[in-house]
C-alpha cells in the first residue's frame, strides 16, 4: 500500500489589528495556505503547540507585548518553525533584534498582498527530496534542512539554512556581505549592518559546537568563505 504525507499549510497568523489580519488571512487562503488567526502570544503559543503550523507570522507590537519576545520564547521553548516578523520601521538595530530573537525574516508595513505571499511561498516551498551538500566533514540535508557533522545532525532555522546553503554552494571562494544579502536575504545592500555577523556567529555556534576546526572564515573588510582551516 502506498501511503502519502499530507503537506502542511497550515499558516499562523499572531495580529492585533483586526483590519490587517483579516487582510492576511484572506491573501492566504486565497493561496491555498490554510490561515489560523489569533490576537495576542498567549493564543498563538497556544496555537503553536496544537497545530503545528508549518509558518508563524507575528507583528512586532503586539498589545501590550512584543512579538520578538514572543519569538524568543517560541525558539526557547524548542519550536523549529520558520517565524516572520511585521515591522514597521527598517533600521540596523531593528533588523538585529528581529533576527537575535530567533524569526527567521521580516516584512516592513505597509502591507503589500503580493511582496508578502512572496515570501510566504519561499519558506513553503517543497525542499528537494535527499539530496545534500558536503564540504570536508559538514552536510547540509535539503531535504531536512539540517547540517551534519561527524554525525551529529544539527537543527537550523530556515535563514541559518539558507546562509550555509549558499556558502556551501560556493566553496572556497570569498563572497562579499552584498552578494549574500542580496542571494540569502534578498534585498540589496543598504549601507552597515551586522545581520550577516549575526548569523555566520549563529552558524559557528552550532557547526563547531564540540570543537570541530572552523570552517566559515572571515576575510576582513570583505565578507567569508567557506574553507579548510590552516
Amino acid at each position: 500500500m502506498i501511503t502519502t504525507v499530507e503537506r502542511n499549510t497550515c499558516v499562523l497568523v499572531i495580529e492585533t489589528d483586526e483590519v490587517l489580519a483579516s487582510q492576511v488571512s484572506l491573501d492566504l487562503q486565497a493561496s491555498g495556505y490554510e490561515a489560523v488567526v489569533v490576537k495576542d502570544a498567549a493564543a498563538g503559543i497556544h496555537q503553536v503547540r496544537d497545530r503545528h503550523p508549518a509558518l508563524i507570522v507575528v507583528d512586532r507590537m503586539l498589545a501590550g507585548e512584543s512579538g520578538l519576545s514572543l519569538c524568543d520564547f517560541l525558539r526557547k521553548t524548542g519550536s523549529k518553525e520558520p517565524m516572520l516578523v511585521l515591522m514597521a520601521r527598517d533600521t540596523v538595530d531593528d533588523r538585529v533584534a528581529c533576527l537575535e530573537s530567533g524569526a527567521d525574516d521580516y516584512f516592513l508595513k505597509p502591507y503589500r498582498s503580493e511582496e508578502f505571499l512572496k515570501l510566504v511561498r519561499l519558506y513553503l516551498q517543497e525542499p528537494a527530496a535527499t539530496e545534500q551538500l558536503r564540504f570536508g566533514d559538514l552536510a547540509i540535508d535539503l531535504a531536512t534542512r539540517r547540517a551534519i557533522r561527524h554525525g551529529r545532525a544539527i537543527d537550523l532555522t530556515m535563514k541559518e539554512f539558507e546562509l550555509l546553503k549558499y556558502l556551501m554552494e560556493h566553496p572556497r571562494e570569498v563572497l562579499t556581505r552584498e552578494q549574500i544579502l542580496e542571494n540569502v536575504w534578498g534585498y540589496d545592500f543598504m549601507g552597515e549592518s551586522n545581520v550577516i555577523e549575526v548569523y555566520i556567529r549563529y552558524l559557528r555556534l552550532k557547526i563547531e559546537d564540540e570543537g570541530q576546526k572552523r570552517l566559515i572564515q572571515t576575510v576582513r573588510g570583505v565578507g567569508y568563505v567557506l574553507r579548510e582551516a590552516y
